[in-house]
């Protein structure tokens, strides 16, 4: 019998998994949310200016559709330049 705090990937064996899959992304959600409200719209600035990045990379190379909800590229582009110009006007006026 293997020490249970020893994880399984190190023993070979497999990884135990939660039914119905890993709830990661709400956890991913929570710690975008209090990065926000924590350090207020500099963050929005941040991920916005990132995920613009990305994305435009991924239209660059060919990408046209997202798995994003609002699925055409060019819609998600543009919504992150209004996110992003809307957390850059609220860092400016302090908000």
């Amino acid at each position: 019998m293997t020490d249970p705090r020893i994880p399984s990937a190190l023993t070979g064996g497999p990884e135990p998994t939660a039914p119905g899959g890993d709830p990661l992304r709400w956890c991913v959600y929570t710690t975008v949310s209090l990065l926000t409200v924590a350090l207020g719209p500099a963050v929005l600035v941040v991920f916005a200016a990132t995920a613009l990045v990305a994305y435009g990379r991924a239209w660059a190379g060919g990408q046209r559709r997202s798995r994003c909800l609002l699925g055409d590229t060019r819609v998600v582009l543009v919504y992150l330049g209004v996110a992003l110009a809307l957390g850059g006007l609220a860092v400016v006026l302090g908000w």
